[in-house]
């Protein structure tokens, strides 16, 4: 999708605290209800200051009885040039001072019939003097399941679907393909998961409306996430299934570390390294040339792990 650049914010000011509002008290939300549904666990927040300008707030919860470990970040940095991750796709950017912003999380249960999930949702503005700002919005969810129930996707694209729909007949169909091309091994030739809502460079339908969008997908995680976690969190499991669990996060390492955007721009950007890699899993672990047993619930994984019409 290409950015318009012809597409003139009435108030850049009041445009930023705008959605540094929504985000903060998003933060707010996600975390609250996250430890509820959790019981024990509590987010530990920690400030930091970004040298080169801006900074954030992270807070991760560890050891809790339904979550391992998860980090729900805010984040608002700006300087004098984008990063080269950034410029690279959009030569137009060249020069130009920038604000980014937005929430991102990553939740990693104990339990591994309760699936992982990730959600992020940002605005950007580039600013030039005498030229006008380019900004877009962008973010999504997706879902990263062990043992996969097919009530639960269906549920978590139901609600990725019912969001979408005021937006636009086809907004679901194109994100959620998006989605599914976005958060692909290559090297591995599978899905990173079940996917779900990918968005980038939003801009066309005016700020109003796309910012709104940003809001529905970043409320929206909670309605995809809480019921399935309630669902699953009491299942039994034993050694094999925490193993395998461990075993398939290690993919999940590998795509950040490989290929994921947002992990390349907070580091190029001088971001805080403990709250970009707050991502990673506390424990996953790698096995040479694993294969799961014929017919087990481990192999039949793989038959989820492709772009899907849920």
């Amino acid at each position: 999708m290409n950015l318009k650049s012809d597409l003139v914010l009435e108030n850049t000011h009041s445009a930023i605290d705008q959605v540094k509002r929504f985000l903060l008290a998003l933060q707010d939300n996600i975390c609250h209800t996250l430890e509820m549904a959790d019981g024990k666990g509590h987010f530990m927040e920690d400030c930091w200051q970004r040298e080169q300008g801006g900074g954030g707030r992270s807070r991760v919860l560890k050891d809790g009885a339904v979550f391992e470990q998860g980090g729900v970040n805010f984040s608002h940095v700006f300087g004098e040039a984008m990063p080269a991750s950034a410029t690279a796709s959009r030569p137009e950017l060249a020069g130009r001072s920038f604000q980014a912003m937005g929430v991102s999380l990553v939740i990693h249960p104990r339990n591994p019939y309760v699936p992982t999930s990730h959600a992020n949702v940002r605005f950007f503005i580039a600013e030039k003097e005498g030229e006008t700002p380019i900004w877009w919005f962008g973010g999504g969810f997706d879902l990263t399941p062990f043992y996969p129930y097919k009530e639960d996707v269906q549920h978590w694209h139901d609600v990725a679907r019912k969001l979408c729909a005021p937006f636009g007949e086809q907004v679901y169909s194109e994100y959620k393909k998006w989605c599914d091309d976005y958060f692909y091994l290559k090297h591995r030739n599978e899905t990173r998961g079940v996917g779900g809502l990918f968005f980038d460079d939003l801009n066309q339908w005016g700020f109003e409306k796309s910012f709104a969008f940003m809001q529905a997908v970043g409320n929206g995680y909670l309605d995809a996430y809480v019921p399935i976690v309630e669902r699953r969190k009491g299942q039994n499991y034993g050694e094999q299934e925490r193993e395998f669990q461990l075993y398939r996060r290690g993919r999940y390492v590998e795509f950040n570390l490989v290929y994921d955007r947002g992990t390349l721009f907070g580091l190029q950007t001088g971001g805080r390294t403990e709250s970009i890699l707050m991502s990673m899993p506390p424990l996953a672990r790698w096995e040479y040339n694993y294969q799961p047993r014929e017919g087990s619930a481990e192999a039949k994984l793989a038959e989820w792990l492709q772009p899907t019409d849920w």
